[in-house]
């Protein structure tokens, strides 16, 4: 599902990176942003775990290929930053610029949102928000069927409607395509297709991310950071 998570103060974070693989002897890591420019990734400050306990001060000394590398305050050998491989990076939502596009959204504020139906009906909750290669989806957990998960396309067609100051989204969900799934960004933009024509080139599948200066990647529709 979305990589947003709420911390124990339930302020929500959105994941803005990852800790590849550390990089020389000293300490180092390679960090993979999901921000327009890899050095954006510096600027939030000190990037947070999930849970927004842990917190990892970033000092950029380099590049290599796509990546970031860097050093993190209090790692100083490579077992150190070997531990750190496979770290989601996260900043808190609200050190996020607001979107100025109407069909623009942060992942993290669809997430809890109230789905209806585009009868009127109320259709359920929105669980979560995930891009498996073909766009993104919205994960809604029916109101009617309780344990019950179905996975729409985040499309203008299958979500017409939000409507964040009411904290609501219509669906019209296609015949056929609801199914169980288990399933997480920043930004994503709702495409007036599916999305399996226009995918974004991110190349993690299970990160959302988010940019103060402008989201890598893009997609669908949210927005991420």
């Amino acid at each position: 599902m979305a990589d947003t998570r709420k911390s124990k103060n339930d302020e929500a974070y959105v994941c803005v990176g990852m800790i590849t693989a550390p990089h020389g002897v000293r300490g180092a890591v390679r960090v993979k942003s999901y921000t327009v420019d890899p050095d954006n990734l510096v600027g939030y400050g000190p990037l947070f775990d999930a849970k927004g306990t842990l917190k990892y001060k970033l000092s950029p000394v380099g590049h290599v290929r796509d990546q970031l590398i860097a050093k993190i305050e209090g790692v100083d050998d490579r077992d150190a930053a070997e531990r750190l491989r496979g770290t989601k990076l996260h900043v808190p939502r609200t050190a996020l610029p607001e979107t100025i596009d109407e069909d623009e959204f942060y992942l993290a504020d669809l997430v809890g949102l109230t789905a209806y139906h585009i009868d009127g009906s109320l259709f359920g909750t929105v669980r979560g928000v995930a891009d498996f290669g073909a766009g993104d989806v919205i994960e809604v957990a029916l109101e009617e069927v309780r344990g019950k998960v179905v996975v729409l396309p985040f499309t203008k067609e299958a979500v017409p409607e939000v409507v964040l100051s009411e904290r609501k989204l219509v669906v019209n969900p296609p015949e056929g395509l609801l199914q169980d799934e288990e399933g997480p960004g920043n930004r994503t933009r709702r495409p007036n297709k599916s999305r399996k024509d226009s995918q974004a080139d991110r190349d993690s599948s299970d990160a959302v991310t988010a940019d103060a200066v402008g989201a890598e990647n893009a997609t669908g529709s949210g927005k991420e950071a």
